[in-house]
């Protein structure tokens, strides 16, 4: 993928992720719930609360991807060096890894 193709994907993602981040840190405006509603709203705070961590935790993927397009480093796995091949930054544009490298990284999670 190309340098301008990659940066514009990122930043639309970008975008979009701060969008999405922005919705769900949003407070639902008066909303009249019954106190037989209360555990489906924690179970709704919780789907929330891990969306929103997915989307956090996306975007700073997004972020540091948009570095290392600034750095020169984008396209090489930040653990061995080696060219992260083209279908995987097509897929993800803003991974970081080679797929041996990223799943070790997911094994000693």
């Amino acid at each position: 993928m190309d340098v301008a193709t990659a940066r514009m994907r990122l930043e639309s993602m970008l975008a979009e992720l701060d969008r999405s981040i922005s919705v769900l840190r949003g407070d639902p405006a008066g909303r009249d719930r019954s106190l037989a509603d209360a555990g489906a709203d924690l179970t709704d705070a919780d789907r929330t609360r891990a969306m929103l961590d997915a989307a956090s935790r996306q975007r700073t993927a997004v972020l540091a991807a948009l570095r290392r397009l600034d750095d020169g480093g984008y396209g090489r796995c930040v653990d061995c060096g080696t060219l992260v091949p083209e279908g995987r930054l097509e897929a993800r544009p803003e991974a970081a890894r080679c797929v041996q490298c990223q799943s070790r990284a997911e094994r000693r999670r």
